[in-house]
């Protein structure tokens, strides 16, 4: 991944990668098959089913499965360029988008890009979410974009109904989103607030050495078994839409 992942552990083989959960390869096979209840149990960052959220450090697609039949709780902390990509990609999955936002106007052309309504994204004031009705027909995705100390949502993660609450920085309420969080992305924070997140969600020194230096673009994802490091790469029409990517807004 070049630069942008400085202290990174080397990404497994192909044989590894099934082991470790990041995904597997060629067609599915009978003895793959779960059931529904046993989904649930898998709970790995990086599949091959979900939303492409980039590349690994050997260039293959990093993809988050976002449309899940159980409660789904992500937290990023970074910046609203990869946020507002993950949301126009899940869009483009045939999710809904209901963003929750204090900054509206950060949000307008893009909404007016995927066209909004139910078939869409729709931007809503801070606390003013209302009931989405999500389904396996249609699966939705809440943005929480609410600052550094978003308030309890009143719409939260529930079956076909996935919530990422964004925070730009490291803050009060963080460590308690990320202890609650299924998936938590961290893009490149100060060396105090390393640290921090290395205690919470139990980073090797490494790793939470090497979050101050990742480039734009660049994101650790964690759940409590595995981490990956991705980079984020816009297509033109993204690059267009929301310029290039970038850890400061």
């Amino acid at each position: 991944m070049g630069s942008g992942n400085a202290g990174a552990p080397a990404t497994p083989a192909a044989g590894d990668r099934a082991r470790t959960g990041f995904g597997l390869f060629g067609p599915r096979h009978q003895r793959h098959t779960l059931s529904v209840e046993q989904l649930d149990t898998l709970a790995l960052p990086i599949g091959d089913d979900g939303v492409v959220v980039g590349v690994d450090a050997d260039g293959q697609p990093a993809v988050l499965g976002v449309n899940r039949p159980t409660p789904y709780d992500m937290v990023l902390i970074g910046g609203l360029w990869t946020a507002q990509v993950l949301a126009l990609r899940a869009a483009a999955t045939g999710a809904r988008v209901a963003v929750e936002t204090g900054r509206a106007q950060a949000w307008a052309q893009m909404v007016q890009a995927v066209g909004g309504g139910q078939s869409g994204m729709t931007v809503h004031d801070v606390g003013r979410v209302p009931p989405q009705g999500a389904s396996a027909g249609g699966p939705v995705l809440v943005v929480r974009d609410c600052g550094m100390r978003p308030p309890r949502g009143r719409v939260a993660s529930a079956p076909w109904q996935s919530v990422l609450t964004l925070l730009p920085y490291l803050s009060p309420v963080a460590p308690r989103l990320m202890r609650q969080a299924r998936l938590v992305g961290v893009q490149r924070v100060s060396p105090d607030e390393a640290a921090e997140i290395g205690r919470v969600i139990g980073l090797p020194r490494a790793e939470w050495e090497s979050l101050p230096t990742l480039a734009d673009g660049v994101t650790l994802w964690c759940t409590d078994r595995d981490r990956q490091y991705v980079m984020t790469q816009a297509t033109d029409a993204e690059t267009g839409l929301l310029g290039n990517a970038r850890r400061m807004d």
